[in-house]
């Protein structure tokens, strides 16, 4: 039982460059997606920034309307008053 065709070992290299070569391609593929994922990223925790920004001033709304609340009733008491 002879094998009619020998590989050689140029062959075998060949074979194992190519194999290398198409997992450089496909490592370049992920690498660009990786790069896509993390631009995406980026964008959301800049959005997330943005999101805490504006509810530190919502919680410094609150925070006037019970003021102006309360100077209100002293105001009432002390028999101030102010027209806005």
């Amino acid at each position: 039982m002879q094998n009619p065709s020998k590989t050689t070992l140029d062959d075998l290299a060949t074979m194992v460059k190519g194999g290398f070569d198409n997992m450089d391609s496909q490592f370049k593929g992920v690498h660009d997606q990786f790069k896509g994922v993390n631009k995406r990223l980026d964008d959301l925790e800049k959005g997330q920034e943005e999101i805490k920004l504006r509810l530190d001033n919502v919680a410094y709304r609150f925070e006037l309307v019970e003021l102006q609340r309360r100077v209100e009733m002293v105001e009432k008491k002390v028999g101030i008053n102010y027209q806005k």
